[in-house]
């Protein structure tokens, strides 16, 4: 099977469709490491807010330690012909100290509030990101950078 793929998409339409994804998936990958390197990956709920990515899950999983100890955490979105993937910073917020805003905006999305299970069962971890990336397929692997450094190329 032969496929014929759209022309690229220009860096400025990707972005578009990275952030309207962001706005409106509930799911994604969650890839971290322990201080040995051994890579854990999940899928999470999660919550586009204020610019970051808002995640939960418990503290003393292997997920929320490595969150929490390691500082970094790469995201990703889609399938493999449909490709976001976003290295962030992490900041941990036990659920007796998230920001409310945070929260609620969390609740509002997944329907899920994980404050109600005790003030240390779950945690939240706002994902800042450093560096964005998205193509479909190879025809789009050039241009795919739309984040570097923490700043929109596009």
């Amino acid at each position: 099977m032969t496929t014929h793929p759209a022309p690229p998409r220009d860096p400025g339409r990707r972005k578009h469709d990275v952030l309207k994804r962001l706005r409106e998936e509930l799911d994604i990958w969650v890839a971290s490491a322990d201080a040995e390197g051994l890579p854990c990956l999940v899928p999470l709920w999660f919550v586009w807010h204020d610019d970051a990515l808002w995640l939960a899950t418990r503290p003393a999983n292997p997920t929320g330690r490595n969150l929490a100890s390691g500082g970094r955490a790469r995201l990703a979105l889609g399938h493999t012909r449909d490709v976001v993937l976003i290295d962030g910073t992490v900041d941990t917020f036990p659920a007796a100290e998230v920001p409310a805003p945070a929260a609620e905006a969390f609740k509002d999305r997944t329907g899920w509030d994980p404050r109600t299970h005790g003030p240390s069962s779950y945690a939240y971890f706002r994902v800042v990101p450093q560096a964005v990336q998205a193509w479909h397929e190879e025809h789009e692997l050039r241009g795919r950078h739309l984040m570097r450094d923490g700043q929109w190329t596009v």
